[in-house]
């Protein structure tokens, strides 16, 4: 056993973590519970890392292994049976040599006297409210642009989520067109300098942010936000579309090069950096520093061809959900594109939101070697034993066994093994004693990942044998077999993922309205806390 494993794991405490945060150093503050507990109160710059995914999650995530880690819970154990301190001894078993536990979780935090923020995605979504306050971002009511569409007047409704999200509702005659998108495509989908443009998200961040980005950029048109998105639309009493699938188009290389000049100007006034293809190399060796290499275009374009390392993540949502998929608080994130718009644009906000950001200029064609879906790092996978979907469905027909799905709730309430019960990972204690009792039981998620790590302290809690459904569910349904839908075994809570009050069709008034609430009180937050760094063009 290595000296980095074996010596104790050192405790930090509020002034240590605060410290860090103003002085700008690396430091990946993780919340190890799941998000619906994340989501209820956390830090500023608390990621959510629950405890049931470190292992999947963590090389993709952090990717440098000497980066200061900081694991943080609820606090309401003893630290050394705490949550968090076992997060931490699994991402010292994974060769991360300076991980170090928050001592009292969220109530020392609060008593400490630090500030605590509700729901997900908070550093983005605080910023964008700071960037409508300083920059008096223009923006309509629902009533106002109803009464444009019925005037039939020259209007585009840009929506600036994912094209999901637009396809589960939308306002009418909107067209999807994601957030790091419009700059690149607005002169094409409104043509005429006199045509109005509205954008709009599902509540205000996106469409703040997008209406500011062609703002800034110097597009000839009017430009607003639609005032509260969706949220505002169904608060006014107006109906939404349901599965629209309206898409931007291409757009000509003279439009092109003339936003990527626009682009350009936009990131230089924000102090973007420049990097070339020779940087990224040794950038991605060094010590002492992290850095995250993403691809801003479409999924489509990105698995088309793209630079080796790269991460495809939209530039729109990329601002949206920052800490998602960097959770490294002052690491270096390069971004990258084939056209100078997207990644310009991008980077032009995360500069604002106090990253080191810096974007690869002169990428060739021939650069854009790499095809396919990205694929994330992983962890040495233990050994199980393995039981693949042929053998499970005949012994389910001579044998008590018992499935066990660790897998997302939302993919389980879709579909899952028929008679699976659904349990968190990091729940397992408190569920053993509502599983069925078998001398054998099946481990399956998704893909199979999450189950192998899983398995050998499942096994040591059930005591019975325990195998793990090769490649997962998805090799179930791929070998032919049947998946039942609905929550037929709940035996946690489905506390893995919290309800947004923006998303779906079915929200209470009260809930919407009271998410805006807490959006527009962000701003004095923000002011409280004091760690941000945050600043507006």
């Amino acid at each position: 056993m290595s000296a980095s494993v074996s010596k104790p794991i050192e405790l930090t405490h509020y002034a240590n973590v605060r410290s860090a945060l103003i002085e700008r150093r690396e430091i990946a503050l993780l919340d190890v519970r799941e998000e619906d507990p994340h989501a209820q109160c956390h830090p500023l710059f608390a990621a959510n890392f629950p405890l049931s995914r470190v292992e999947v999650d963590a090389y993709a995530l952090l990717p440098r292994r000497d980066v200061w880690i900081v694991t943080f819970d609820e606090g309401d154990v003893a630290v050394e049976q705490s949550d968090a301190m076992l997060a931490a001894r699994r991402l010292r078993a994974l060769g991360y040599v300076n991980v170090s536990v928050f001592q009292g979780g969220v109530r020392a935090w609060r008593a400490a006297g630090g500030e605590l923020f509700r729901d997900v995605n908070v550093p983005s979504k605080s910023f964008g409210e700071l960037v409508e306050s300083r920059n008096h971002t223009p923006s309509l009511s629902a009533q106002e642009v109803q009464t444009l569409i019925d005037r039939k007047a020259d209007v585009v409704i840009v929506d600036a989520r994912r094209f999901d999200e637009y396809n589960t509702m939308s306002i009418p005659t909107a067209i999807s067109c994601p957030g790091a998108e419009l700059v690149l495509r607005i002169a094409e989908l409104a043509p005429r300098p006199e045509t109005q443009v509205i954008v709009n998200c599902a509540g205000r961040t996106r469409s703040i942010i997008g209406t500011q980005s062609l703002v800034n950029a110097g597009i000839p048109n009017k430009v607003a936000a639609l005032r509260n998105g969706t949220i505002g639309w169904t608060l006014a009493g107006q109906t939404l579309d349901r599965g629209q699938t309206r898409k931007f188009t291409e757009v000509s290389a003279a439009t092109t090069e003339s936003a990527g000049s626009r682009a350009r100007r936009v990131a230089d006034r924000a102090g973007v950096k420049r990097a070339t293809v020779s940087n990224l190399a040794a950038w991605s060796q060094q010590t002492g520093r992290t850095t995250y290499f993403f691809d801003t275009r479409t999924p489509e374009e990105f698995v088309s061809g793209h630079l080796p390392a790269f991460r495809s993540t939209p530039g729109g949502q990329l601002v949206q959900e920052t800490e998602m998929v960097a959770p490294v608080r002052g690491a270096r994130i390069v971004l990258a594109d084939s056209d100078g718009v997207r990644a310009n644009m991008t980077a032009s906000w995360l500069a604002q939101m106090a990253w080191d950001v810096y974007v690869v200029d002169g990428i060739s064609a021939e650069q854009l070697s790499e095809n396919g879906p990205w694929e994330a790092p992983s962890a040495a996978v233990p050994d199980v034993k393995p039981i693949r979907a042929d053998e499970l469905a005949q012994a389910q027909k001579t044998q008590a066994l018992v499935v066990i799905d660790l897998g997302k709730h939302a993919q389980y309430v879709k579909g899952h093994l028929p008679g699976a019960y659904y349990v968190l990972r990091s729940q397992f204690k408190d569920a053993l004693k509502a599983l069925p009792k078998a001398t054998r039981y099946v481990l399956t998620c998704g893909d199979g990942l999450q189950s192998r790590f899983a398995a050998a302290e499942i096994k040591e809690l059930l005591g019975g044998e325990v195998f793990v459904l090769a490649g997962g569910t998805k090799a179930w349904v791929e070998s032919g077999y049947a998946l039942e839908s609905g929550s037929t075994h709940l035996v946690s809570e489905p506390i893995d993922r919290y309800k947004r009050p923006y998303e779906g069709t079915d929200n209470a008034q009260a809930a919407m309205q009271a998410y805006l609430d807490w959006e527009f009180g962000l701003v004095e937050q923000l002011g409280r806390d004091g760690t941000h760094h945050f600043w507006v063009l």
